[in-house]
């Protein structure tokens, strides 16, 4: 089954996808008027059947909750929380490994956040 991780934030909000069990980072999409449409084709596109959503303990919590409400009343598919705490940590330590951080690595750290949560779903 063909599942979408999606790494909630205010600005950026990053993506990964698993096809036959390989995970793969997408391009994040920014968190404009625009997200929900770019996020229907990626559904299309890659035949998504199930959505995990990070979340964590705290005031952000509500807001990553909120988000999810309209998800679901958005879209047609099961979608589940899956505990994100440090994925952000454990993603920029996967950067630092070599040595200095990639370019755009603002824009792939959101990404590379919501494989380890797909990680997480999916083991």
């Amino acid at each position: 089954m063909n599942c979408l991780a999606i790494d909630y934030g205010t600005k950026r909000i990053g993506l990964a996808i698993s096809i036959k069990g390989i995970i793969s980072p997408i391009k994040a999409l920014l968190n404009n008027d625009n997200f929900f449409a770019s996020l229907r084709q990626i559904i299309k596109q890659y035949q998504i059947k199930k959505i995990f959503v990070g979340i964590c303990e705290g005031n952000f919590a509500k807001q990553t909750k909120n988000f999810v409400v309209e998800l679901k009343s958005m879209l047609e598919l099961p979608v589940e929380f899956v505990e994100e705490s440090v994925s952000t940590i454990e993603a920029d330590k996967f950067y630092k490994q070599f040595g200095k951080k990639r370019k755009n690595y603002k824009k792939q750290i959101d990404s590379l956040s919501a494989a380890i949560i797909l990680k997480r779903a999916i083991i």
